[in-house]
């Protein structure tokens, strides 16, 4: 009976198929209008929140544009074909320093929904095999998207590793990177031997620029895996230390910095470290310690910082001196982003680069679901972060990178005249 019932099932006549096609072209046309529509309302808004600029005529300076060449995406409709309004934001790009318009919905790089070559990094480094991979993917993208078979992953996968393996040999002597942002990632993938993690860097151009500088095995907290990697970078040209490192204090990078790039400076990382004070305290005190923590690091002053800083110790040392004892250890390097521009803080007092980078497939703890060779996870790694690069923009006032670079001072984010 059950057999009767597959095989009726299967059974599909030429009117059913038309009828079948008719729908999906009639489903795709509206989803193309009311990707349209929604985007056209997208412009619109953004237009409308820049409508007081005028130029010395009296005329909008953010204006329409006509529209970016037509492209198609990749749905579980099958392929729609959008075309994008340009706006003209040239004016306040040039003021605010980055391109001001990027849609949301449609952003510069996408092809695909969801990206496939986003998509396929983040399975894997969740534990997904490769033979799952058609089921999972065709799962989010629907049963109508073309190309997904095992065979076409493993390829993809094989051209990912030599663009990685010529990647991590990379001539390096014409870079110059300003700020380091640097974490160690677990992942749902069991890497061979003991280097359990994926050690990362991103870096920030003298042009502000952020860019994926290294991506290697290791160990978290060992400074010869950090030690490792930075010498790497070094042997392939990498001309001068970074100004300001930011990351988060359990790491083994610091023991290895001052062996590799002495004179950088060091940040610790708010958010791991307002984590890391909460998981000593009892819930209940939490929301008032996050606020006090907020207090220190969001001060418009130093010293505003250093009197907040001494008000959390007065107010938790008794009760809870764990929690005191884990901000009293790193506050030498907590501090330090007040020496550079107050329009770089926002970038430079956490890993935000990297934590919102991984945040979907990061795993903290050292038990793992699946396993993985370590070249396709350092392969992953490399394309996921290469992809999330093309939506990066340049951090703000990037111009005054020039000064940080010449070793111009900042005092409370403020730059000091020449004497």
């Amino acid at each position: 009976m059950r057999q009767k019932q597959i095989s009726k099932k299967e059974e599909t006549s030429p009117e059913q198929k038309e009828v079948r096609t008719v729908l999906e072209e009639v489903l795709r046309d509206g989803a193309r209008e009311m990707l349209a529509r929604a985007v056209h309302e997208e412009v619109e808004e953004f237009i409308e929140g820049y409508s007081h600029l005028r130029d010395e005529q009296g005329r909008q300076i953010v204006v329409r544009n006509g529209y970016l060449p037509e492209r198609e995406i990749l749905t579980g409709l099958g392929p729609i074909r959008v075309r994008q309004p340009r706006v003209d934001d040239r004016e306040i790009r040039d003021f605010e320093g980055e391109a001001v318009f990027t849609s949301k919905l449609l952003p510069r790089y996408l092809r695909r929904i969801a990206s496939i070559d986003n998509l396929i990094p983040v399975l894997y480094l969740k534990g997904i095999s490769t033979g799952d991979f058609p089921t999972a993917l065709a799962a989010i993208l629907g049963e109508n998207a073309k190309g997904l078979s095992a065979s076409t992953v493993v390829r993809l996968k094989e051209q990912w590793e030599k663009d990685y393996a010529g990647w991590a040999k990379r001539d390096l002597s014409d870079k110059r990177y300003v700020y380091f942002w640097v974490d160690g990632v677990h992942f749902n993938v069991r890497l061979e031997g003991e280097r359990s993690c994926i050690l990362v860097i991103i870096g920030a151009d003298e042009q502000g620029n952020k860019e994926l500088v290294a991506v290697q095995d290791g160990v978290r907290e060992s400074a010869l895996s950090w030690k490792e990697l930075m010498l790497d970078l070094k042997r392939r040209g990498l001309p001068y230390a970074p100004k300001l490192s930011i990351g988060d204090g359990a790491l083994g990078f610091w023991a290895a910095l001052p062996e590799v790039f002495p004179e950088t400076r060091e940040q610790r990382c708010w958010v791991h470290k307002t984590a890391n004070i909460l998981d000593k305290a009892p819930k209940s005190v939490q929301p008032g310690m996050k606020r006090a923590i907020h207090d220190m690091y969001m001060a418009d002053t130093k010293e505003n910082a250093l009197k907040a800083y001494s008000q959390f110790i007065e107010s938790y040392d008794d009760k809870y001196p764990k929690a005191v004892e884990c901000l009293v250890k790193d506050k030498d390097q907590l501090f330090t982003f007040y020496d550079f521009p107050a329009r770089h803080w926002i970038h430079i007092r956490t890993t935000n680069p990297i934590e919102s980078t991984f945040a979907t497939v990061r795993h903290r703890s050292r038990r793992t679901k699946g396993c993985g060779s370590r070249m396709a996870t350092l392969t992953m790694t490399f394309k996921l972060v290469l992809e999330a690069q093309k939506t990066w923009k340049k951090i703000k006032g990037y111009k005054l990178l020039e000064y940080v670079v010449d070793g111009v001072p900042f005092v409370d984010g403020i730059m000091q005249k020449a004497a």
